[in-house]
C-alpha cells in the first residue's frame, strides 16, 4: 500500500511553473508526479533520502558542479 501523501502549498515563479508543466507533459506525468520525481532523485543523489541504491539511476541527471549559472 502506498504511503500517505501530505498536501502543501507551493508557490513558484510563473516561468518555473510553465517549464515544469512542459517537462511533466513531455514525460507523460502529472505536474505533481514530475515535481515529486525530480525532488526524490535529487534527495537520493544528495544522500538525504534513504532509498534503493538503484533508484538514483532513475532520477534526473546530475548537473556537473561547474554548470551552475553565474550570479
Amino acid at each position: 500500500m502506498p504511503a500517505e501523501r501530505k498536501p502543501f502549498l507551493l508557490r513558484l515563479d510563473p516561468k518555473v511553473l510553465a517549464a515544469l508543466q512542459r517537462w511533466a507533459r513531455d514525460d507523460l506525468r502529472s505536474l505533481n508526479a514530475e515535481i515529486e520525481f525530480l525532488l526524490r532523485g535529487l534527495l537520493i543523489r544528495a544522500g538525504r533520502l534513504a532509498g534503493d541504491p538503484g533508484a538514483a539511476a532513475d532520477g534526473p541527471p546530475a548537473a556537473p558542479p561547474d554548470s551552475r549559472p553565474a550570479r
